[in-house]
């Protein structure tokens, strides 16, 4: 951590995202990018004889020394980024130097540098999800069988299995890995058309009939598709598209880290994030277990969800072939977005490797609320048996009113006393039959064990793939 005293430090610069996404995202990188595009533009150019292969080499020599001191000091004056770090490396190439960016228009260098940085980050994205994944298939396959009760309005429903209840959330991270990984394979940079995307400049250098293949050059050397018309800039609908998807992996993780608040409740007390031998809860409570990694999620997904909007406005107001409107909030919210997206990642991994399950809360809570999930049951076989489903819903309906007023006195759930012995019942099923009903409902889980295993293996085929 290198914090100046007196100078504001985003959180990204330190506490958010991982080394080598900051690295990606990082001034020397981007300048490090524009050289090798500068390079390769000067090789292809050489190609057409318009560079003499001791230029080409004197760019090779001095293309990694960046020397941001100066290039800043030159913006200072001029005002402008690119041309500033574009006369820093013209200073260091006495040869090489009175031909750099010969042809090209400023964009044709950043989008370019831009498109590798984005697929890039997507890399770096990817792997940390697959790793995701597969603890997911390990935590599902692990708890397939469990049974938890379910809850839909905030209130306990019916019994699924633990194993289910986390395939819910891999199943949408599988297929936000999915929509990454295709994202990434169609990432596209601007290529080289100069100032209205019309390529002219160029033309001028080489002949208009020798624009295709010098473009395939230049896409071989930076190993990045271009797309095949753009105006000043790629359209800036990629950059909304790709934030689209970071903000949907980010809903994704939000969920599961808002579930896992609720749960780590004592009220309810069946999950709890990982909590540190020295780690403190609150700085005025000592007992206090906050699920901080869960909430640190749910802020910064928060935020992430921002990002798609400016990237839409970015595309929508990029009036006629360009204005620089966009160029200042770029700077901030592509690599923000992917460091947010980053920390999610890496705060869910925590957090899911170090998960504490707690099957006696888990106990507890079928204890309390499967009989009320029995009743669908002993609904279904009334039926079955000649009762009248709409008269036997209602009776059913007010037993488990009673029982709920006994679980709020502190007394176990009585339904399956109280069923089993009342009278209009026992006209269709007899006490055994209805005590049976709630012995098994544990075994009331569908497909629940069946859907989750095939989930797992499904994302074992996908992410080894």
């Amino acid at each position: 951590m290198n914090l100046a005293p007196i100078s504001y430090q985003s959180p990204f610069s330190w506490r958010y995202g991982s080394p080598e996404m900051r690295t990606l995202w990082s001034e020397h990188t981007k300048r490090q990018l524009w050289r090798r595009i500068w390079v390769a533009l000067a090789e292809a150019e050489a190609e057409f004889g318009l560079i003499s292969p001791e230029q080409v080499q004197d760019l090779r020599e001095h293309q990694n020394a960046i020397d941001l001191q100066r290039a800043l000091e030159i913006e200072h004056e001029i005002q402008h980024d690119l041309m500033a770090e574009l006369k820093t490396f013209a200073e260091q190439c006495s040869l090489g130097g009175k031909v750099l960016h010969l042809g090209a228009t400023s964009m044709d260098i950043e989008d370019n540098a831009e498109a590798l940085r984005l697929r890039q980050g997507l890399g770096l994205l990817l792997e940390k999800l697959s790793s995701l994944l597969a603890i997911f298939a390990d935590k599902i396959e692990h708890y397939a069988d469990l049974p938890i009760i379910g809850y839909t309005h905030l209130q306990p429903a019916e019994p699924i299995t633990l194993g289910y209840r986390l395939s819910l959330y891999a199943q949408d991270l599988l297929e936000d890995y999915q929509t990454l990984s295709e994202l990434q394979g169609k990432i596209r940079g601007k290529g080289f058309k100069g100032a209205v995307g019309s390529a002219a400049s160029y033309a001028e250098l080489i002949g208009a009939e020798n624009l295709e293949r010098f473009e395939s050059l230049l896409s071989h050397k930076l190993n990045l598709p271009f797309y095949p018309i753009t105006s000043q800039t790629y359209p800036r609908k990629q950059d909304f598209v790709i934030l689209s998807a970071l903000a949907s992996l980010g809903a994704t993780l939000y969920k599961f880290a808002f579930d896992l608040r609720l749960l780590q409740n004592p009220l309810i007390g069946e999950w709890r994030e990982p909590f540190g031998t020295t780690q403190v809860g609150s700085s005025a409570m000592p007992f206090k277990r906050n699920p901080i990694r869960a909430e640190r999620i749910n802020s910064l997904a928060r935020l992430l969800a921002t990002y798609p909007s400016i990237a839409w406005q970015n595309a929508a107001h990029s009036l006629l072939e360009r204005t620089l409107d966009d160029s200042a909030n770029r700077r901030l919210i592509l690599p923000e977005a992917f460091l947010v997206t980053d920390e999610l990642l890496m705060t869910t991994l925590t957090i899911l490797k170090g998960l504490e399950v707690d099957e006696t809360a888990i106990r507890r809570n079928l204890s309390n609320y499967l009989p009320f999930a029995a009743m669908e049951r002993v609904l279904i076989n009334l039926v079955k048996k000649g009762a009248d489903r709409q008269a036997m819903h209602e009776h059913l309906r007010q037993h488990a009113l009673m029982a709920w007023r006994a679980l709020q006195q502190g007394q176990p759930n009585p339904l399956p006393q109280t069923l089993s012995q009342d009278e209009i019942l026992l006209n269709f099923l007899a006490t055994d039959e209805i005590l049976e009903i709630f012995k098994n409902t544990t075994q009331y889980l569908g497909t629940c064990v069946e859907r989750a295993l095939a989930l797992a293996q499904r994302i074992r085929q996908l992410i080894n793939s």
